[in-house]
């Protein structure tokens, strides 16, 4: 047999490398290859003659090339898991044979999900839990505190990804959840488990195990300091779904989010609340997102945000205050920094406003990170409320994202934005001019449609 070969695999971005070196030549950070034992290919039983048309070592039922007008094209058949709320992320449902990859901070609650989610198929589809960090007894002992019905709940505590593999060909579940996929090893790799190595063949041996028997298999995988998954990221590009558990810290909020799906849309959001008995689904979320002031608030301004098909209320909080430093502070949460310094710099130039001279700190309600420009608006709107120690009309909503030449620019799927804030109540929407209605008005609520950012100021200042 040939020897086998050694690489040296970025965990940063997934490059090989054929030898050690200390910074990564694809994404330049340092300290980051880790030895990665290549296992030398079997020679495959190929025919030694040729025949007309074809090719040396041509089997029957090889693949050739297809018209895609003669594939046959079928929906993928969903089964839904019980839990409305991380059936939304998937895309509608399990699909069967995919393979989903679930990041989130200790604690944070993928393992009681994963559970729960067992408990309620249980009953209709079987299924294994495979622990590689607790007992069995710790498993049955959460599983009663969330009074879940232990007898469709089967598991195995177990590390070894053949042994696993063994027992889940004699048992054929229909869904597979390996916590965590970090502790998996295979026998034939001598590295640690947790290591490059070892993450990405026990992944890739699931991968063909899902593939092979329709199994869906759902991978529990830890986060390095920077909120990524530990290992190689092609462990990402392997899988079909890639969703992160995301909440902050004394905090009894969840946000479950889609940042890869093949089966679905990405970019979705699951929400949940840790309760006693585990997680509870928020039917509601722009209720727990909007603060319950007892009156209006200077810096409070309230925006209608779009995660994957659900449009949320969102409120975002600013205060400014005089600066006692050279270089004012601009601390934001659930922003984009740097897109902030631009705004203050949009508002300053065609606005007449400066804060060069103030700390600016931006903050966004419920721990929730917006990621699209229809924020800019309501973040002028919230910095001039607190700039000015005046709050904002009553009812308020806007949304809109501002260029720096100081337009109102239009945000996708406005009509929905605007029905979604008249059902909670508000009576006042400012919005860029393109995406508010003929009639200007939707339901009870009024409609300002702005195309320069002064119109939108002036807009924050009427009552």
């Amino acid at each position: 047999m040939a020897k086998a070969k050694t690489a040296y695999v970025c965990t940063q971005c997934g490059a090989e490398h054929s030898k050690w070196q200390g910074q990564c030549a694809e994404c330049n950070e340092w300290n980051v290859l880790s030895e990665f034992v290549v296992q030398p290919a079997k020679p495959n039983a190929v025919a030694t003659g040729t025949r007309r048309g074809g090719y040396a070592g041509e089997a029957a039922g090889a693949p050739r090339i297809t018209p895609l007008t003669e594939v046959l094209l079928t929906a993928e058949a969903r089964t839904n898991t019980g839990i409305g709320e991380l059936d939304r992320v998937l895309g509608g449902g399990l699909v069967d044979g995919s393979v989903v990859l679930i990041g989130g901070d200790p604690g944070i609650g993928k393992s009681t999900l994963l559970l729960q989610m067992l408990g309620t198929l249980g009953a209709t589809l079987p299924s294994l839990y495979v622990t590689g960090e607790e007992s069995l007894g710790q498993v049955a002992q959460r599983a009663q505190r969330l009074d879940l019905p232990l007898g469709p709940l089967h598991a195995l505590a177990e590390t070894c990804i053949e042994r696993i593999l063994e027992q889940a060909s004699s048992a054929r579940p229909r869904v597979l959840v390996i916590d965590s996929i970090q502790t998996i090893w295979t026998e034939m790799l001598t590295a640690a488990p947790g290591s490059v190595s070892q993450v990405r063949e026990s992944a890739a041996k699931l991968t063909r195990f899902a593939k092979e028997t329709g199994t869906s298999v759902f991978l529990v995988g830890h986060v390095t300091k920077e909120g990524g998954i530990a290992g190689p990221r092609v462990l990402e590009h392997m899988v079909d779904a890639v969703l992160y558990f995301e909440g902050e810290s004394g905090s009894r909020f969840r946000v479950l989010r889609a940042f890869k799906n093949r089966f679905g849309a990405v970019n979705e959001l699951g929400v949940f609340a840790m309760s006693e008995k585990g997680l509870r689904e928020v039917p509601n979320p722009s209720a727990i997102f909007l603060s319950a002031h007892a009156g209006p608030t200077p810096g409070s301004a309230v925006m209608v945000t779009r995660e994957g098909t659900r449009p949320l209320l969102v409120e975002v909080q600013a205060l400014v205050d005089q600066s006692s430093l050279g270089n004012p502070r601009r601390v934001v949460l659930g922003l984009e920094q740097n897109r902030l310094a631009m705004l203050l710099a949009v508002l300053h130039r065609h606005g007449g406003v400066a804060a060069y001279d103030q700390d600016v700190f931006v903050n966004v309600v419920g721990g929730i990170r917006v990621q699209e420009t229809a924020s800019d608006v309501p973040v002028l709107m919230a910095v001039l409320s607190s700039l000015r120690d005046r709050p904002l009309p009553e009812k308020t909503i806007a949304f809109g994202e501002v260029g720096l030449s100081g337009e109102i620019r239009p945000v996708p799927n406005g009509e929905e934005r605007l029905k979604e804030a008249a059902t909670h109540g508000f009576r006042r929407a400012v919005v860029p001019a393109a995406n508010a209605p003929k009639r200007g008005r939707v339901g009870d609520m009024e409609v300002i449609g702005v195309e320069r950012l002064g119109q939108a100021i002036d807009a924050s200042r009427d009552a």
